[in-house]
């Protein structure tokens, strides 16, 4: 029996919760004009004291990127020399992330930060009121995996707040759970109801369960990645002696920081997609008497699990490090946009639970 009701406070927490996520957004991006802002005063009052870009230059043509012994921080990613590296310092945030690393006031992130965390429990109240109006897990159909992916991508980024100071993805993440959001409550809006004979299983929590969250790292580490790309123009031109651009990427730890620890959170993405295409294997088997049938979306999960693992595969060879790998994390991030967006609306098969 289907509670309406409570079904109509679910739609309500959620409306709640994406305007929340928009002011959250909006204080980010307020913190990070106001760090752009004081990056240029300092910049002024030291322009006295900059080296002349002629001998910017010639330094440049000294220590640009290395395949020697005389190694900066790291052993993977894009490596500078020393003469390089140092400097970077004081241009890019610490690579350690950790808190009370920066000293900054930054009393927008904080702020927004605290409105993440009451748009993540209203929101984690309206995906749970959702279920009980159903009596079923929410995951049944468009608009209950945008919500539910929303969720999770901003519970992510709110527990690796707890051990990295990772503020600097806050817009992105915040933005892009926004978006999710938006897309549910306005593209996909879908009445509460029963699920299809196929979906009652519990396969469904573990298989459809895991797959939101390996999807929520993969959008933290999508975000880590364009960071990533723009860091490392920012840094080239720091080293070339050039005033750079994007003032507030100082708050940003160094590309190298970003693609270590994006590959770390890649890897543990990466077990939780396999695991989701063999429990969608042994699902179909249960379901269909076939575990693999080579439906549109079984081939489109398979392809996403491809890319990620030509990502590991390449991060570990020297040549795939820097921008290459994180277009490559970034391809794969398309990919599970393209899954969940056009294989569900647009392709028919059995897997199609769209519910438009």
């Amino acid at each position: 029996m289907i509670n309406a009701s409570l079904a109509q406070w679910s739609e309500l927490f959620m409306y709640i919760s994406a305007i929340i996520y928009m002011i959250a957004f909006i204080l980010f991006t307020a913190d990070v004009a106001s760090h752009s802002r004081t990056v240029r005063q300092l910049e002024q009052q030291d322009n006295a004291t900059d080296q002349p870009l002629e001998a910017a230059t010639t330094a440049h043509k000294r220590t640009s990127y290395i395949d020697s012994s005389e190694k900066g921080t790291g052993a993977r990613g894009l490596v500078y020399k020393r003469a390089a590296e140092r400097k970077l310092e004081g241009k890019v945030a610490d690579s350690s992330m950790r808190w009370g690393a920066d000293t900054s006031p930054r009393r927008a992130a904080r702020i927004a930060v605290a409105i993440m965390i009451i748009g993540a429990l209203v929101h984690a109240i309206g995906v749970v009121t959702r279920g009980i109006a159903a009596h079923r897990v929410p995951w049944g159909n468009m608009y209950e995996f945008c919500t539910t992916g929303a969720l999770v991508v901003s519970t992510v980024f709110l527990i690796l707040l707890i051990f990295r100071d990772v503020r600097f993805v806050g817009m992105l993440v915040s933005g892009l759970a926004l978006i999710m959001m938006c897309a549910a409550t306005i593209a996909f809006p879908t009445p509460v109801g029963h699920l299809k004979p196929a979906l009652q299983s519990y396969w469904l929590v573990i298989h459809v369960s895991i797959a939101v969250l390996a999807s929520g790292i993969f959008t933290i580490t999508f975000a880590m990645a364009i960071l990533q790309l723009l860091q490392s123009r920012r840094e080239k031109e720091i080293i070339a002696g050039q005033k750079p651009s994007m003032p507030f990427m100082t708050m940003v730890p160094s590309s190298q920081t970003l693609e270590n620890f994006a590959f770390r959170l890649n890897t543990v993405g990466f077990v939780m997609w396999t695991f989701t295409l063999a429990a969608g294997a042994i699902w179909a088997q249960k379901a269909w008497s076939r575990y693999w049938g080579w439906d549109v979306k079984e081939v489109w999960t398979f392809v996403i699990w491809v890319v990620y693992a030509a990502y590991l595969h390449a991060r570990a060879t020297r040549g795939w490090s820097g921008a290459p790998s994180a277009w490559l994390s970034i391809v794969g991030y398309l990919c599970i946009i393209f899954n969940f967006t056009v294989v569900n609306i647009f392709f028919s098969g059995l897997h199609s639970y769209s519910g438009l």
